[in-house]
């Protein structure tokens, strides 16, 4: 569900053309075939404001889901920079060998976090996890050797500082797989569609212009367009930018 997903411009257009057809179809087929009594104006009034007013929960309550896991990525993206760059300066607590590879480990390991943030290509992203995997073990082999050596309170302090630092990936990795359910996607489509059909067939009933029929079709496709865009961090068009690694690295490129 998630790789459909992430195509919202796609989702725009197939959601509102599915919408406008199911209010096409109330408004025609069942609009011809069932007409309402004077006394059931009223109730299937209420049965639609009520459907409607579900459909605007549902798609609120989706796009706070949405909004806060695009907080959550950019929170992290913060704590991967402030991790790395603390780490960077505890590093000079080291013997002077040590801490120089340190040093220009943690670099190159922030250049791979700022390309993970940045790619969009399959291929090529799995190579950044694979060299980021491979990074992690130098970087943590290469504070394990000076701290079993001398095992003291300041490298002790270096080696949790090199934990943050592998860790704040853990936690980003971990936000960036945090969809939005399936489920939840489908529960608000099914809504959606039975909503666009009773708009159909109450405007097909009450003898209103053809042109009411994709107002309600527009108006919801854009919602889902932009709660997929929101939920998506690759595809789409709002995306996490990596500002604090990239200040990072102008800053440790400054003497």
């Amino acid at each position: 569900m998630n790789g459909a997903m992430d195509y919202p411009i796609v989702l725009l257009v197939l959601s509102f053309l599915v919408m406008w057809l199911a209010a096409l179809l109330g408004a025609t087929v069942l609009g011809k075939r069932l007409r309402l009594q004077e006394g059931a104006r009223e109730g299937f009034g209420l049965v639609l404001a009520a459907s409607l007013t579900l459909l605007g929960l549902v798609i609120g309550f989706t796009f706070s889901m949405a909004t806060s896991r695009y907080d959550q990525r950019k929170n992290y993206e913060e704590a991967e920079a402030n991790a790395i760059g603390t780490e960077y300066l505890r590093a000079e607590l080291l013997p002077a060998a040590d801490a120089a590879k340190v040093r220009a480990l943690l670099k190159t390991y922030l250049d791979q976090r700022v390309l993970f943030y940045q790619s969009r290509d399959e291929r090529q992203l799995r190579e950044i996890n694979a060299r980021t995997a491979q990074l992690q073990k130098e970087l943590w082999s290469a504070v394990l050797v000076p701290a079993a050596a001398k095992p003291t309170p300041v490298v002790a302090l270096v080696v949790a500082g090199m934990n943050d630092v592998l860790n704040a990936q853990g936690y980003t990795q971990a936000a960036w797989w945090n969809r939005i359910p399936a489920a939840a996607w489908i529960l608000m489509a099914a809504i959606a569609l039975c909503c666009n059909v009773m708009v159909g067939y109450r405007a097909r009933d009450a003898k209103a212009e053809g042109t009411l029929l994709s107002v309600l079709p527009l108006v919801v496709s854009v919602s889902f367009f932009l709660i997929a865009d929101l939920d998506s961090p690759r595809a789409g068009l709002i995306h996490v930018y990596p500002q604090n690694l990239a200040s990072l690295i102008e800053s440790l490129r400054t003497p």
